[in-house]
């Protein structure tokens, strides 16, 4: 395992994103199995919660049990495929407060350009976990990072679908700290800078734009 790279394994979460690969899937079973894939990553993501404990009453006796440490957190998609994610991650936690960075690549030179920034005020007091399908270039990944830490997060981290080995050197190269998590690592970028095998443009096969 490349060092601060968790591949979740799970057998339904390979089995859900071999599905989303094939072209031959409508745009609908496409969103659905994102929604189905999503918390299941979330899970992984969130294993290190802090956890403290709680008094609470059973229907049989009064007992100390664990509750989550109070820690908020803060889901963050990168716009537009990020959105697939949200919905099933708040289903999960449903407390937790949603941003949104817009981002784009530049077709020419592939870098990330900012359109759109919103987040919550106390997001320095937040877990955030940034979401996009696909982690190519890292080009935008990188830029979201670093905004988010210009104001003020602390606690970032990155959860993904499928990444290159390049989209990751470049997220670590700037932001050695955040650990990624994703359901596969595939082989390269081909020259229009597209994961190969990957699944195509996630936000096209998620909105039917293509």
């Amino acid at each position: 395992m490349t060092e601060n790279v968790v591949v979740v394994g799970h057998p339904l979460v390979q089995h859900k994103l071999t599905l989303m690969r094939s072209k031959d899937i409508s745009t609908g079973q496409f969103r659905a199995l994102l929604r189905e894939i999503a918390p299941l990553m979330l899970y992984e993501a969130t294993r290190d919660l802090p956890l403290t404990e709680t008094e609470i009453e059973t229907p049989l006796a009064r007992m100390r049990a664990p509750v989550l440490a109070g820690k908020k957190l803060c889901f963050v998609p990168i716009l537009r495929a990020g959105l697939g994610f949200v919905d099933s991650m708040l289903d999960l936690i449903p407390s937790a407060r949603v941003g949104h960075i817009g981002i784009y690549r530049d077709p020419t030179t592939f870098n990330a350009v900012e359109y759109y920034l919103k987040l919550p005020e106390d997001i320095s007091q937040r877990i955030v976990i940034l979401v996009d399908p696909m982690l190519a270039t890292g080009h935008s990944a990188a830029a979201a990072i670093g905004r988010l830490k210009e104001l003020g997060a602390e606690s970032i981290k990155f959860m993904c679908l499928v990444a290159a080995p390049a989209g990751i050197a470049a997220v670590h190269a700037e932001h050695p700290a955040v650990p990624i998590y994703v359901a596969a690592i595939d082989d390269r970028l081909n020259d229009h800078a597209y994961i190969v095998p990957g699944l195509g443009d996630a936000g096209d096969r998620l909105f039917g734009t293509k």
